[in-house]
């Protein structure tokens, strides 16, 4: 039998055609295969079976409902307490002949901070001195005036007048007196003055208050004027701790709560505090209310102006919450891992607050009737990473 060339060239080109359909879809079959293995590696990617000797090591358990009470941090600093401190200068315009104190020098009421001479202090005394001269003057020609309107000698209209230029004497007299305590000379002072009728050239400014001294603006030979704080007095028994609390939180802080502080410059032990004061208003550009916290202080290790942190606890409330120990993190996402089966485990996202107490509160992502791997899930997220990598 004979095969023109045609034939053969058509049987040739249906075989190579066969031949390229088989190959074809060979290929899109190894492509479906390679997909679906895929497929099935992204689903079991957050899935790890364990091996009996690892899954003995994990401790199972479920999330619990707690009373939990959260800390607040608030970044504070030390202030004196306005309370316990004074600023002290001067009554007169004059000026400095004389230091008696020193920066953290201790004093007490009544103790001399600074000499200071002054022409209002030396006009002042003359001003006293003639009121004082004028009500004895005036006193005796009142006396005598009586005696003369007992012996019918003069009318009563002259008693009378000199009876208001007693008066007059007497309130100049009141006036001058309390124009020198105003200055700040004490009683024993004026006494001393009418007694003897010297002048005294030169006027102490003393301290009103007990404490120390933290601040002084003066120097020997300055002139000063009563507006100038020339040195300031404060009892550091006890300071306060002042911060600003945003506006979020502000209903949890209440008055006479107790609060921890925390001065990073004097070591890790905190302090109690109590919460005196809650600002009524909102900083419009923090969105923070001031709060003032007092702290007693009688080592004198908190000093004005240090940096401080306020803690403080606001109320108590239910939360779910789960160990820090049942917690992995990878790339910013917190995780953990549920029990799917017979040592079978999930790696699930969770949303979870900061930590309090070796507890994480959970916001999202489990439920309380869900079990998890409360410890040893570092571990076990280790033997997912080798597996994904086989």
């Amino acid at each position: 039998m004979k095969i023109g060339l045609s034939t053969i060239g058509a049987i040739v080109i249906v075989t190579l055609g066969l031949a390229g359909c088989g190959k074809e879809e060979s290929s899109d079959a190894s492509k479906e295969d390679v997909a679906k293995q895929q497929s099935a590696d992204e689903r079991d990617i957050n899935s790890i079976t364990v091996r009996p000797e690892l899954a003995g090591r994990l401790t199972i358990g479920q999330p619990v409902l707690v009373d939990l009470a959260d800390k607040i941090l608030v970044p504070s600093r030390v202030q004196v307490d306005e309370e316990r401190t004074a600023q002290i200068g001067s009554y007169v315009t004059g000026r400095i002949i004389n230091m008696f104190v020193i920066l953290g020098d201790y004093v007490k009421p009544g103790d001399r901070l600074a000499r200071i001479t002054s022409p209002e202090l030396t006009q002042s005394q003359l001003a006293f001195l003639r009121a004082s001269s004028r009500v004895v003057v005036t006193q005796k020609s009142y006396d005598r005036a009586k005696h003369l309107l007992a012996a019918d000698v003069i009318p009563l209209a002259e008693v009378e007048r000199r009876q208001s230029e007693l008066e007059i004497a007497q309130a100049e007299l009141s006036a001058a007196t309390d124009q020198l305590r105003l200055y700040g000379m004490d009683e024993g002072e004026i006494k001393g003055l009418s007694r003897k009728g010297k002048i005294f050239p030169f006027l102490d400014v003393k301290a009103t208050r007990e404490g120390y001294i933290i601040a002084r603006n003066v120097i020997v030979g300055q002139v000063v004027q009563p507006s100038d704080p020339l040195f300031q007095v404060a009892d550091l028994s006890s300071v306060w701790v002042v911060g600003d609390v945003p506006e979020q939180i502000a209903s949890d802080v209440r008055l006479g709560q107790h609060v921890e502080i925390n001065v990073p410059a004097i070591g890790d032990k905190d302090r109690d505090g109590v919460i005196i004061f809650v600002s009524d208003t909102v900083n419009r550009l923090t969105r923070t209310v001031m709060t003032r916290v007092m702290v007693d202080n009688p080592d004198r290790k908190l000093k004005p102006d240090m940096l401080a942190n306020m803690h403080i606890t606001d109320p108590q409330h239910k939360s779910l919450v789960v160990p820090e120990a049942a917690v992995v993190r990878e790339l910013n996402q917190d995780y953990v891992f549920v029990v799917a089966g017979e040592r079978r485990f999930q790696r699930v996202p969770v949303e979870l607050g900061p930590e309090v107490a070796d507890f994480r509160p959970v916001l999202s992502g489990l439920t309380v009737d869900q079990r998890i791997v409360m410890e040893g899930a570092f571990h076990l997220d280790s033997e997912r990473k080798l597996a994904e990598l086989e």
